[in-house]
Formats: C-alpha cells, structure tokens, sequence
C-alpha cells in the first residue's frame, strides 16, 4: 500500500489530530497484520458460516478455542519435542506459536470446532432473537379498524 504523509494536514488544521491519527494507524495495521496461520472464512448458509485455518503439525492438544465478550480466539502453542530422541536437520513445517483473533458480529455463535487433515474447521451460527426479525404487520380493511379521536375541547 501507499504510505500517504499526512504531517501537513495536522499543521493546517485545527480540531482533527485524532481523525488524522486514526488513519496512521489503519494503514500501519495491514503493514503489520498476522499471516499466520492462513485462513479461510465462507458461508455455508444462509446464517452459517465456517472459518478454516491451516494449523499442520498442531494437535487438539496444542490448540485452544475461546470465545469471551464477542471475540474468537485460537491459539496455537506446540508442546516441545526435543526428548523425542529426533535431530531435526532442516525445519520447514512452521510450528510457531500463535494467535489469531475473530471479531464476532452480533448474535453470532460458535457451534462446534473439528482438527481434520492439519485444518481446523470452526462451525459459526447467526440466530437473530424471534423479537427482532422482521415480520409482516397485515393491515385492516376499511369499515374494521376503529378511529380515536382527540376532543379539541380538552386539549
């Protein structure tokens, strides 16, 4: 991406520092954005959805899932395995530790997680409460609904 200076604009200007700031700061978080692991997320329905992330060489043992105040977290920590009686010559398989954050939309929920084939599959539902779907109010015909009044009098 292109770094924009935006150093003439804070001495132009009075009362916007922090709108300035903020885009300092959106454009250094891609330059230091994680890449790992890679991930993909898809929707498998129309309410649910799936996060992939390539954890090869991670065991169920090696990873936690939580879920706290709206944020999915997985985190990756690999046991050490130097009493294996193993010399490793060249390490190409990354086996570092990490974590990596989801930020969760409203009324979504984890429904389940599953390691497969060095991928781990993170099942999403979206379940809007019953009183905040929308829904179809019928209207009356004319000669059935009843008209109030107001009586100009005691107003």
């Amino acid at each position: 991406m292109r770094q924009f200076d935006l150093s003439p604009l804070y001495r132009s200007t009075v009362g916007f520092d922090r709108l300035f700031s903020l885009f300092d700061r959106l454009s250094d978080v891609e330059n230091a954005a994680p890449s790992y692991p890679p991930y993909n997320i898809e929707r498998t329905g129309e309410n649910a959805y799936r996060i992939t992330m390539a954890v090869a060489g991670f065991g169920e043992g090696d990873l936690n899932v939580e879920v706290k105040e709206g944020v999915l977290t997985v985190k990756g920590e690999k046991k050490d395995e130097a009493g294996a009686g193993r010399e490793v010559l060249y390490r190409g398989i990354a086996g570092r530790a990490f974590e990596r954050r989801f930020q969760l939309a409203d009324y979504v929920e984890v429904r389940g997680a599953a390691l497969e084939n060095g991928l781990l599959h993170l099942d999403l539902v979206r379940e809007i409460p019953e009183s905040l779907k929308p829904r179809r109010i019928e209207i009356a015909s004319g000669g059935e609904g009843k008209v109030t009044r107001i009586n100009a009098a005691a107003a």
